[in-house]
């Protein structure tokens, strides 16, 4: 996880004048929502990436709904089409924590979550796909002795 930018320059409201902020994400935790008898329950799975997402500023918003703690932050993602439009992505989710060393005047990343709501099918498929290439990997450095 990187910043690179003031993120503390991004408002409740989507701008696109803060597409120099870039965070690069280095695991998405994908939840879904499986009925485990009367209710259901949320299951997780995180995804380590081996090259990072680039997540831009311009494609985020505040999220002042919850009351969070100081230096903890919470933002809407918002997808961005190839026209240059941007839509709300109800399913996907920034939360960030960052401590400000007030003696050199920095901000510092302390924690990231990126996380996106998916279906039991989509993350059946992830998971399976995710033991495939792991395994796909490990073959072939079994190979390489």
């Amino acid at each position: 996880m990187k910043l690179k930018g003031n993120i503390l320059n991004i408002k409740s409201k989507r701008d696109s004048n803060n597409a120099d902020i870039e965070l690069e994400i280095d695991k998405i935790e994908y939840i879904t929502y499986k009925k485990d008898g009367k209710y259901h329950q949320p299951f997780d799975y995180i995804d380590e990436l081996e090259t990072p997402l680039i997540l831009t500023g311009d494609c985020l918003a505040r999220d002042n709904t919850k009351h969070t703690e100081e230096g903890d932050f919470e933002f809407k993602v918002y997808d961005k089409a190839e026209d240059g439009t941007y839509t709300l992505n109800e399913n996907k989710r920034l939360e960030l924590s960052i401590e400000v060393d007030f003696d050199e005047g920095l901000s510092i990343l302390s924690a990231l979550t990126y996380t996106v709501v998916i279906s039991n099918d989509e993350f059946q498929k992830l998971k399976s796909d995710r033991a495939k290439e792991r395994r796909a990997k490990k073959g072939s450095h079994r190979k390489d002795r």
